[in-house]
């Protein structure tokens, strides 16, 4: 697992979200992006941290921030889980996990005293010039929008 600190570049992706539109990092250059990653699509935790951040997606946009979803989940289940909340951010569906691995949240995991590899609950904010302005690893899914915007 590469292990990304506030400094850093932000690694480039490019993935397609629920509705099989090409994004990339570059698509965000001279905005602040709030990448988040969570585990799966419709499950609780992070239907109450993607609600959160729904919901005051005002309070981001006012600050200059675009929010970004991203989960190994399928197009449909994204577009699924964006559809039901009416999500007014993108999800992207990274199935072959290439942004996942290269921002190093895929790894082990323990649930319920079960080892298994999976994704790391993480946010990355990223600044104007593509630099890791915050990096926050326990995520608190139901004030979230705090998290980031208290800095």
């Amino acid at each position: 697992m590469t292990h990304l600190k506030v400094g850093d570049k932000a690694p480039n992706f490019e993935a397609q979200d629920q509705d099989g539109n090409t994004i990339k990092l570059s698509d965000y250059k001279g905005k602040k992006l709030v990448l988040f990653f969570y585990p799966k699509a419709s499950t609780p935790g992070c239907t109450k941290e993607a609600c959160n951040l729904s919901d005051n997606y005002s309070k981001f946009t006012e600050n200059g921030y675009d929010v970004l979803g991203v989960s190994a989940d399928s197009q449909k289940r994204q577009s699924n889980f964006k559809n039901k909340y009416d999500f007014p951010y993108p999800l992207l569906a990274d199935e072959d996990k290439a942004v996942i691995e290269a921002y190093g949240v895929w790894g082990p995991k323990k649930f319920m005293g079960k080892e298994y590899d999976g994704i790391h609950r993480t946010t990355f904010v990223i600044d104007e010039n593509g630099v890791l302005e915050d990096v926050i690893t326990k995520v608190k899914t139901k004030a979230h929008t705090e998290q980031i915007l208290s800095e």
